[in-house]
């Protein structure tokens, strides 16, 4: 299976509109972070989670051919803003795609993109088949996924955890029960803002305490704002277990 990184920037991705900080004017490729997101690719399917307003910029990029499923971990916009661009994949290969999501989560995409659910809708818009999803695990073609429920401040958030790769995005606590479901993957991306204590993202002090805890033996970090300092200096602060991800890496597991 290949992970590629989509998006690895929190949600004002960077740099930020107007911003006149050294990692916003960075000529280092690796500070420039689109919203959050990951790919998974195999022999018989390609799964996105989340499509972020960069959606569309992620599939160009990355001259995405095929798509099968999207998966979303919640509703905030930086995570959904970009459903529309599905449309190009339904066209080409006369196909819909699967969405998998919890319930609040379609509730809130009904309501914003209320023009595809429609009766009676214009055949340009989206075609797509809602799954809904709790903490269960599912298979998609062969594909096992656990989901895990961590907490987005007050916002219930899931996690997914693919065979032995886990995937987690804003997050600041994760119960010990949901805890158990990480232990013993090999490969871990978990979210780290920042360095100064946020109310609803893990700072990187606690994601790396988190990261000991759970002894991933390969750990990246991911949801990353400007304020956390440039991709050249900060990573001289990550033990050697940990790398900060960036848009465009890619994962061979």
């Amino acid at each position: 299976m290949k992970v590629t990184f989509l998006g690895t920037g929190t949600s004002t991705g960077v740099p930020v509109i107007a911003c006149p900080c050294e990692v916003c004017h960075s000529t280092d490729p690796r500070d420039n972070r689109t919203r959050a997101s990951i790919m998974l690719q195999d022999e018989k399917q390609t799964i996105v989670v989340d499509t972020g307003p960069d959606f569309r910029q992620h599939m160009l990029r990355e001259k995405v051919q095929d798509l099968d499923s999207v998966i979303f971990t919640h509703q905030h916009v930086d995570h959904v803003l970009g459903l529309d661009d599905l449309r190009p994949f339904n066209f080409l290969l006369n196909k819909d795609i699967e969405l998998y999501g919890e319930e609040r989560v379609f509730d809130s995409i009904k309501k914003n993109f209320f023009y595809i659910f429609e009766d009676g809708k214009f055949s340009g818009f989206p075609r797509v088949n809602l799954h809904t999803i709790g903490l269960d695990p599912f298979e998609l073609n062969g594909l096992k996924i656990t989901p895990i429920r961590v907490m987005h401040h007050r916002l219930p958030v899931l996690g997914f955890r693919f065979k032995d790769f886990t995937y987690i995005t804003d997050a600041n606590y994760i119960d010990e029960v949901e805890k158990e479901k990480i232990k013993g993957s090999k490969v871990l991306v978990l979210n780290a803002l920042q360095k100064h204590p946020h109310i609803s993202h893990f700072t990187l002090e606690e994601a790396l305490a988190l990261i000991e805890e759970l002894g991933v033996p390969e750990n990246y970090l991911t949801h990353i704002s400007h304020k956390m300092g440039s991709h050249v200096k900060i990573s001289e602060e990550l033990p050697k277990n940990v790398s900060f991800a960036f848009d465009g890496l890619k994962l061979t597991l």
